[in-house]
C-alpha cells in the first residue's frame, strides 16, 4: 500500500505543495486550447454586439435615457418655442431660438413611421423626444409651446417635452380657425 506522501507525489509530480498545485489544474480547466481561442473570441464578440443592441423592451420603456452630449458647434440657446404641428396625417415638431431659428426638428416620417402609424399619439412622443435631445444638447432648457392642428399627437408631445426635464412656461393653441371665410368643400361621401 501506498503512503500519503507517496499519494501526493503521485497526484502532484512537479513537488509544489498541494494548495498550489490546485489552482494550476484550475487555469488549465478555464484557459482554452489554442486552436479554439479564436472561435470563442469571435463567439464573445457576436454575443457583445447583440447585447449592444436595444431589444423591444429598452425601446418601449416609459423612461427616457438623458444622455445628452454637448453638440458640436453649439449654439447656447437657452430658451425658445416648440412648434408642434399635429395633423390628421402626421406629426411635426420643431424647436426653435426666440428669433424663430429652427434649432432641430423631426417628424413621424423621419423616425420611419409610415401610413397610418404617422398620426398616432406614440409617434408624437418618439418625434418630441428626438427633436428634444437635440435641442437639450444645444443648451435648450425653457420652452413656450406652440400647437397646432387636430391630431393625435398633440398631448403626447407636450408630455414628452416635460419628461425630458424642460421647463414649460406656457402652452398656446394656434390652430387656424375661419370665420366663416372661404366656402369649404363638398361633404365625402363614404
Amino acid at each position: 500500500m501506498m503512503s500519503e506522501e507517496e499519494k501526493k507525489e503521485a497526484v502532484n509530480p512537479t513537488g509544489a505543495p498541494a494548495a498550489e498545485a490546485a489552482p494550476a489544474k484550475e487555469k488549465a480547466a478555464e484557459a482554452p486550447p489554442p486552436e479554439k481561442a479564436g472561435e470563442t473570441a469571435a463567439e464573445e464578440e457576436g454575443k457583445e454586439e447583440k447585447a449592444g443592441a436595444p431589444s423591444a423592451a429598452d425601446l418601449l420603456k416609459t423612461e427616457v435615457d438623458l444622455n445628452v452630449r454637448k453638440a458640436k458647434g453649439s449654439k447656447n440657446v437657452t430658451s425658445g418655442t416648440v412648434t408642434i404641428l399635429a395633423t390628421f396625417n402626421n406629426t411635426k415638431v420643431t424647436f426653435s431660438d426666440p428669433k424663430g431659428n429652427v434649432i432641430s426638428w423631426s417628424s413621424a416620417g423621419k423616425m420611419n413611421f409610415r401610413g397610418s402609424r404617422k398620426s398616432t399619439a406614440y409617434a408624437a412622443q418618439v418625434v418630441t423626444q428626438d427633436a428634444g435631445k437635440v435641442a437639450l444638447s444645444h443648451g435648450m432648457r425653457e420652452v413656450g409651446i406652440r400647437v397646432k392642428g387636430p391630431g393625435m399627437g398633440r398631448d403626447s408631445a407636450i408630455r414628452a417635452i416635460q419628461s425630458l426635464g424642460m421647463t414649460v412656461t406656457s402652452i398656446v393653441d394656434i390652430t387656424p380657425v375661419p370665420h366663416n371665410g372661404c366656402r369649404p368643400k363638398k361633404r365625402r361621401r363614404v
